[in-house]
């Protein structure tokens, strides 16, 4: 029996508490609660004006619901003692997805301008009720609720290129959004990984696209997945068909959800390029065995030379924008491997032709002809941060995922945009303690992180910020196959991110919302939803207060206390209870554990190492600039004593395709005798550890010379999450100062998720003895 059969079947339901407490979310503008409630009982009925077709729809969603819970089925349009009542009306305060709730122990009225507000006010009356059959009689408080949406887009994306789901799994996830007033399903249908719609003038793309070597019990990295049409292999993938597709728009309308579709270009492009080579920079298909060939010897990206490549993909979009009658058509447009194009004669004729000066420019050449295509059918074209690269589209809506600042530069443009930081939007990071969790793509975005995401930057004056529509969350799914997983990675995080974008930015209150989210995890529970209990790591951070390293320990779960230890021994119940920040004056390892109801929850504690050495506070000038995304915490990160841990978001200092070149002053003359870096390895995120660790002295701060240039004993073949330190040992001599140089290895080896692109090098604590 399928798990969601009917939205109805979902919703969230919450006994009322003796004092009529409520726990809606996301949280109302405003909610007034009142004496006395609402009996649903046999003299009930529901009224609606039936001239308003587009009504009927709610009305019959409350109805059967009701039905469900217990048991009666209530009237429509006839006289009976007490109403539920439906009604559109003129509301300016409110807007088009507002809605007016009024309950009285007679009467139920939801008011609102567009069916819209009433489907939305129809979701928080019945987060008052029960969530399944009960013999007692359903009631609602009696009270008043005013609500309306602070952003327009309220989004979840979902990619199902790298793991196929079926059509009534897109459907729960549809459901799901819908229960919290999400309004936008961001369908990421085409990538490297697989070619996942049907598009009638191009059979090949769901004959071939569509299906890779079954990879499953694995997770997919495209550049090690092989295709095939032969039929005696193991095979995995899939797509949807036309009317699979208008039948999920259609089922997503009625939730009040949009579908925005995203047709990956001109890059992520592997899968289709395999079944149609002509349309990439060499034009061919590099054959593995017989009738397999390999989406990584295919060009990744279309040839931007080739008038036929643009013809295909007004083909495409053509079909693609008859299927989805969404307002914005997403087009990718991120991580595009400019390097066929720099060797391409198609390429260097167009940049030649349209006095383009490098791919960059011609990146944004090709998403301007893309967007008079979509603009030709009445749409809006969206694009990831990337199509910022050498120039905006003029009417480009950018959705903004390496960080913020690509979103503040388009709206500072005057362009409309879409918050989506990986850090801390997507959620197919970690929630909690990756040595605790199921094997997650990387990062860190707890539940609390994402609650206290606030859309518009601080940057943006009161004008730009209108350009801000909203913010989504996004799924990737290289390490999730399951409906399972799914659930897990998205709840209850969505919850916080469905209040981010809903209610008012004054009214989000972290401890209020944990109050309201525990009947929810209840639910889930009775429904049997996979679900993340929480984050139950405790955070380790210190600050260097005159001169003294002051450490505090915390954790997002409020029910549970901190023990920790100084000695590296493993904390529990026994240990030190932490009540306060304390002080750390020697070399230490500060373990944590949180304990609840006496019980660890989690099998390995969290740990900071802590160093004082002779580089211990000094100055540290770079050559090269770390990356304002990875600041560590601030410039003298090498030096302040906190060692890197696995979370690279901490201490750590990161240079995307750069080396690192770094000069520490030891103030006088020092008598040293070992010097050492610490350096990280995070194959899936493109991190590796450098080539060689060059250490230099000098006596007087100005000439140096080198003492020893250590190679890196780690393979960049290594896929765990690796910590390597870097050392040399001398004989003792006098120094000034140090120079330390990592060699960055370049470009992310084949094999990597990030073949071909500039590899990162994340640095941490030199140590000097």
């Amino acid at each position: 029996m399928k798990k969601f059969v009917f939205l109805a079947s979902i919703l969230l339901s919450f006994a009322l508490q003796a004092q009529q407490t409520l726990h809606i979310i996301p949280e109302p503008v405003s909610l007034e609660l009142q004496k006395g409630s609402f009996r649903i009982d046999p003299s009930t009925v529901i009224a609606y004006n039936t001239k308003n077709k587009d009504v009927e729809p709610t009305v019959l969603f409350l109805k059967e619901y009701i039905k469900r819970i217990t048991g009666t089925t209530l009237e429509i349009n006839t006289k009976k003692n007490k109403i539920i009542r439906f009604e559109i009306k003129k509301l300016s305060e409110i807007g088009d997805e507002g809605y007016l709730l009024n309950v009285n122990p007679n009467e139920i009225l939801i008011t609102a301008n567009t069916p819209k507000g009433l489907f939305y006010g129809v979701q928080s009356l019945i987060q008052t009720l029960p969530l399944s059959r009960t013999n007692s009689v359903a009631e609602i408080p009696c009270m008043q609720i005013k609500d309306y949406p602070r952003f327009q887009w309220r989004g979840l994306m979902l990619d199902t290129s790298r793991h196929f789901f079926a059509a009534d799994m897109v459907k729960e996830f549809i459901d799901l959004l819908s229960l919290y007033k999400m309004n936008v399903f961001h369908w990421h249908l085409v990538d490297g990984a697989g070619w996942r719609l049907e598009i009638k003038k191009y059979p090949k793309l769901t004959e071939q696209a569509a299906w890779r070597i079954d990879d499953t019990g694995k997770p997919w990295n495209w550049s090690g997945i092989e295709f095939s049409a032969d039929n005696t292999k193991s095979i995995y993938g899939g797509y949807y068909t036309q009317e699979e597709v208008k039948d999920i728009v259609a089922y997503a309308k009625a939730r009040n959800i949009t579908v925005v579709p995203e047709i990956e270009m001109p890059g992520h492009t592997e899968a289709l390029l395999a079944a149609y080579p002509e349309l990439s920079c060499n034009g061919k298909v590099h054959f593995g065995n017989q009738d397999v060939f390999l989406a990584s010897k295919v060009d990744g990206s279309f040839c931007a030379g080739n008038d036929k490549a643009f013809d295909f993909l007004q083909d495409v979009l053509s079909e693609v924008m008859a299927l989805f009658p969404s307002k914005y058509i997403h087009i990718g447009g991120d991580e595009v491997n400019k390097d066929n194009w720099k060797v391409c004669p198609k390429c260097q004729a167009r940049m030649k032709s349209e006095g383009l000066k490098n791919e960059e420019e011609l990146q944004s050449y090709f998403i301007r002809r893309i967007e008079k295509i979509v603009v030709s059918k009445n749409r809006k074209m969206i694009g990831w941060d990337e199509i910022l690269e050498g120039g905006l589209a003029p009417e480009a809506t950018v959705m903004s995922w390496r960080s913020e600042a690509g979103g503040i530069e388009a709206a500072k443009m005057g362009h409309d945009v879409i918050m989506s930081p990986a850090s801390p939007l997507y959620l197919d990071y970690y929630q909690g303690d990756s040595e605790n969790e199921p094997q997650a793509f990387g990062g860190f975005n707890t539940l609390k992180r994402i609650y206290n995401y606030e859309p518009i930057p601080k940057e943006l004056t009161t004008e730009q910020a209108k350009h801000i529509l909203g913010s989504q969350g996004n799924l990737w799914t290289e390490y999730i196959t399951s409906r399972e997983e799914v659930e897990y990675m998205i709840l209850p995080r969505m919850l916080a991110l469905s209040e981010v974008v809903w209610s008012p930015k004054e009214k989000r209150d972290w401890n209020g919302f944990n109050l309201r989210l525990k009947p929810h995890l209840t639910a889930f529970d009775q429904k049997g939803f996979r679900y993340s209990k929480g984050n139950f790591k405790v955070d380790i951070k210190a600050e260097r207060i005159n001169g003294v390293i002051t450490v505090f320990l915390s954790s997002e779960n409020e029910d549970g206390t901190i023990y920790y230890s100084t000695d590296g021994s493993m904390p529990n119940v026994g240990s030190k209870k932490y009540t306060r920040p304390f002080e750390i004056t020697t070399t230490a390892t500060v373990r944590a554990v949180l304990v609840i109801d006496n019980k660890t929850m989690v099998s390995r504690p969290s740990e900071q190492r802590f160093t004082f050495n002779k580089a211990t506070g000094k100055e540290v000038k770079y050559e090269k600039q770390y990356s304002k995304n990875y600041p560590g915490n601030g410039n003298n990160s090498l030096t302040d004593g906190f060692k890197g841990t696995k979370n690279h978001y901490q201490n750590w200092h990161g240079f995307e395709g750069d080396d690192v070149v770094a000069t520490i002053d030891l103030g006088t003359p020092t008598e040293i005798s070992s010097i050492s870096i610490g350096t990280i390895q995070y194959f899936n995120n493109w991190m590796f550890m450098p080539k060689w660790v060059k250490f230099e002295i000098s006596a007087d701060g100005t000439n140096f010379k080198e003492i020893e240039t250590v190679q890196n004993p780690v393979p960049t073949n290594v896929t765990e999450v690796m910590l390597n330190d870097l050392k040399t040992n001398f004989a003792k001599q006098k120094a000034k100062s140090i120079r330390v140089t990592a060699k960055n290895i370049g470009l992310c080896p084949e094999g990597s998720p990030g073949a071909g692109k500039p590899a990162w090098l994340f640095v941490d604590e030199i140590i000097v003895e």
